[in-house]
């Protein structure tokens, strides 16, 4: 395996890890519905929480790892595969998709769960009634536990696109023939031999050609 894929997929995992890490991370220091007090009829006072620094730093990895992953293999969409029978390539491409889908869901509820927790002396009004909105519990876990699974995905997308652009060449090219020190090998051309036998011809004849 390459120095680069070994590089960009330990990047890539580390910062899936630490996205899902901080994920559930604010999942723990999310504001509860016991924790906030109504000091009015019509004001919540809510404490702070590190929910809101630890969710957007769940969304910020997760946004850089699908980043890194992307611009890594290119535009996928862009590119028609002339082997359709490769199965590298139809994996690649399974987990292209489910690797978007799964990150747009985190990513979404990692940043609706940071900016309902970042709520000061706010309140809402329901048919006449008053109501303190908290984050519902699995609102981030739900979001490390789909960033984690995109992570994952994207790692997999990569690893299957670079190892369908190995096999065979899907990609219509060709690897010419390496020898040592990155020296190209090739066979020697030869000029073609004559399989006609020497024509041996009588002294008499050479002599009647000199004198005529």
């Amino acid at each position: 395996m390459e120095r680069k894929v070994v590089v960009i997929c330990g990047v890539v995992g580390l910062l899936g890890i630490l996205s899902a890490a901080t994920g559930f991370g604010a999942e723990a220091t999310r504001i509860k519905g016991s924790e906030v007090q109504v000091t009015t009829p019509t004001q919540c006072a809510y404490p702070w929480s590190p929910a809101l620094p630890l969710g957007l730093t769940a969304a910020v990895a997760l946004m850089i790892a699908q980043v890194i992953i992307n611009v890594a293999t290119g535009c996928i969409c862009c590119r028609k595969n002339p082997n359709p029978s490769n199965s590298y390539w139809t994996m690649a491409l399974v987990f292209f998709v489910v690797s978007w889908f799964t990150f747009i869901i985190a990513f979404l509820l990692l940043l609706t769960g940071a900016a309902l927790n970042d709520q000061h002396g706010e309140d809402s009004i329901y048919f006449g009634n008053y109501y303190c909105y908290v984050v519902k519990p699995g609102v981030f876990a739900g979001g490390a536990v789909l960033s984690l699974a995109s992570v994952s995905l994207g790692i997999l997308y990569y690893l299957s696109l670079t190892r369908a652009k190995d096999d065979g060449r899907p990609w219509g090219t060709s690897a010419p023939n390496q020898g040592v020190g990155g020296i190209a090998m090739g066979r020697p051309e030869l000029p073609p031999q004559s399989t006609q036998g020497p024509v041996f011809v009588h002294e008499d004849t050479y002599m009647r050609r000199q004198f005529t």
